[in-house]
């Protein structure tokens, strides 16, 4: 419980010097993944029902988040997606409090990348 407070406070304090930006995730494509690495901040379960190819899970909220994350590589660009895009928008702030560099936040979640691939 206390990492979520802690995760919590990191965000408060970087709503005012956020570096991440947006993308929709209708727009990510492989050329993205080949310069960086592809994270799904959903839990196992979610995962486990279906992730975009050569994502990387790692549950925003599991009290383990920052000490998973701490062992990507900080210069490379990151890409977070959730469900919709709440816990990624979380996620990428969190990320910007840790130091990366080049944070984004795939916009609409994996249920806009499966609506998109319907069409």
């Amino acid at each position: 419980m206390k990492i979520h407070y802690l995760l919590l406070i990191l965000c408060f304090v970087n709503l005012g010097c956020a570096q991440s930006k947006g993308k929709p995730i209708t727009e990510f494509s492989q050329n993205d993944i080949d310069s960086g690495i592809l994270v799904d901040v959903r839990t196992p379960q979610e995962y486990n029902n279906g992730h975009l190819d050569q994502a990387v899970n790692i549950n925003l909220l599991d009290a383990d988040f920052i000490k998973s994350v701490d062992t990507i590589h900080r210069g490379q660009p990151i890409y977070v997606y959730c469900k919709k895009g709440g816990r990624s928008a979380k996620a990428a702030k969190v990320l910007d409090s840790l130091g990366f560099k080049q944070v984004v936040d795939l916009e609409g979640g994996y249920d806009a990348f499966i609506a998109n691939k319907k069409d």
